[in-house]
């Protein structure tokens, strides 16, 4: 085979467009190569779309063109015997606990979309009434008391449901003007349009499309992609001299949006033979998010209200990580570590929980020299990296279950009973998060006000208030020393030597023995 008929084979076998989704018209175009059924080209029906993209290089009008891309195509594959979670979503429907109920309707895991209204359509008016005004507000309460039944449940429905933001179409197209960009800001302004359309599919689509379920948001995120792809086309089919710059794009593409990557190599390989294109592996494009959503329903116990409660806790994750990111990277996989929600909800009391943390972080400072602190040891940098972790989970938490929050402020109390300042304070700092996240604003007419939720008690929070290098907390060490809170220590080490560096280690030392 030539150098182009191999490239097209190992292109074929990691992107079969689906045949049966056009953008546009219906049409027939010639074929562009005509290959030997051997090998890899064995059912030769895996490339003919391919063959039809790139032979619309050659043709003068178009009306329509196959899909790159096909969703099942983009997620590993998931296979399970039995989806015990369908089961489980009817028994919680028909059960009394309102936020689990809440939670089975949001996420939507069964095949039955009709499931939650057929089940809330047999409850009685009292249970109907009851459950829709857990979810209003106080103001609210006049209009859903002239709704009929029927209409009660619709707005049950309706809002446990989350919100998803409208579709929009493709809209960064390659300049025509000023075409004398860098590739790099090209791929730059071609990555953030796909990022954009990505930050369009809720957290809620993507677990429903990682266990095999359809879901529009994914499949119109997938369409806008071919449409890049057609942009593309027509845009090289006027000025053909743009492919070498767009090869250059290719490049900087590699790393970023492999949707966006896809599209335009699809479209430098219709148009130009024998280029040094790097041909994407088999990787599905959505396998970062879909691989870890697919093995917490592999690896964890049978519960659903279990799992929904941890993906309720990852939702905000994803959100902060994917949405409100200017960048995002494709490839990492998401991460769905859950330790601090499962060491709170495995824990027999606050106190037990404290220990746990408490043993983990005493492992950690046992082995800590001053040394370490004054040369900025990476060791160091740990630490605080897994300070800050900490207190970001625990925000995630609140804002996830808030009827988590009674239970982490007894926890805060026990660390500060056993001196753990080091995890007491990362605490607060996420429990500080989240009375921001959760605060309220209010407004006389002339100014507005921003009330904070006080979720922390102020004796408490006097320990983190940096004033004067958090004076109140290094006093607290002082008389009471434990495991330390590294900020305040370091910097009062670099306003005043060695000296107190040192003293600290000693306290702590004596605390741990």
């Amino acid at each position: 085979w030539s150098t182009v008929e191999t490239v097209v084979c190992r292109f074929a076998e990691i992107s079969t467009p689906n045949q049966d989704t056009v953008v546009g018209l219906q049409s027939t175009p010639e074929t562009f190569f005509s290959l030997p059924e051997t090998g890899c080209m064995a059912g030769a029906p895996r490339i003919r779309a391919m063959d039809e993209s790139m032979n619309a290089a050659s043709m003068s009008v178009q009306s329509s063109y196959p899909s790159l891309f096909q969703s099942s195509a983009e997620i590993p594959p998931f296979f399970v015997t039995y989806r015990w979670w369908e089961d489980e979503a009817t028994t919680v429907l028909w059960a009394f606990d309102v936020e689990d109920i809440k939670r089975v309707i949001q996420y939507g895991l069964y095949r039955d979309e009709n499931l939650p209204r057929s089940s809330l359509q047999s409850r009685n008016a009292s249970a109907v009434d009851s459950f829709l005004l857990t979810l209003v507000q106080p103001k609210e309460r006049a209009y859903i008391a002239n709704l009929s039944f029927i209409q009660k449940v619709e707005e049950i429905i309706r809002r446990c449901k989350t919100n998803t933001p409208s579709l929009v179409a493709w809209s960064w197209f390659p300049p025509q003007v000023k075409r004398d960009l860098d590739p790099a800001a090209i791929a730059d302004a071609i990555d953030a349009e796909s990022h954009l359309h990505f930050t369009r599919i809720p957290f809620e689509e993507l677990v429903r499309y990682s266990l095999g379920y359809p879901t529009i948001a994914v499949e119109w995120f997938l369409r806008q992609h071919t449409a890049l792809y057609i942009h593309l086309l027509n845009y090289f089919n006027t000025f053909p001299e743009e492919i070498v710059r767009y090869a250059k794009v290719e490049q900087h593409l590699r790393n970023r949006s492999p949707f966006a990557h896809r599209a335009l190599l699809h479209c430098l390989l219709a148009l130009q033979s024998g280029g040094n294109y790097e041909i994407p592996s088999a990787t599905p494009g959505f396998e970062f998010i879909a691989d870890p959503i697919q093995g917490l329903f592999k690896d964890l116990p049978p519960s659903l209200t279990s799992i929904l409660k941890v993906l309720s806790v990852l939702r905000v994750r994803f959100e902060r990580q994917y949405v409100h990111a200017r960048t995002m990277n494709w490839i990492k996989p998401f991460d769905t570590d859950f330790s601090l929600y499962e060491d709170l909800t495995g824990s027999t009391s606050a106190a037990d929980f404290a220990r746990t943390l408490t043993n983990a972080d005493e492992r950690s400072f046992s082995a800590l020299t001053p040394q370490q602190v004054m040369a900025e040891d990476p060791a160091v940098t740990r630490l605080l990296s897994k300070w800050e972790s900490l207190s970001i989970e625990v925000w995630e938490c609140c804002t996830a279950l808030p009827d988590m929050i009674p239970y982490i402020q007894d926890c805060l109390q026990a660390l500060l009973v056993i001196r753990n300042y080091h995890s007491f304070s990362a605490i607060i700092n996420g429990l500080q998060k989240y009375s921001i996240t959760d605060s309220v604003f209010s407004s006389n007419g002339a100014a507005e006000a921003m009330a904070l939720n006080p979720i922390v008690p102020p004796d408490l929070l006097l320990l983190i208030v940096p004033y004067q290098n958090y004076a109140a907390y290094r006093q607290q060490f002082q008389s009471s020393p434990g495991i330390p809170c590294l900020i305040p220590h370091i910097r009062e080490y670099q306003q005043q030597g060695q000296p107190a560096l040192l003293q600290m280690f000693q306290r702590m030392r004596n605390a741990m023995r």
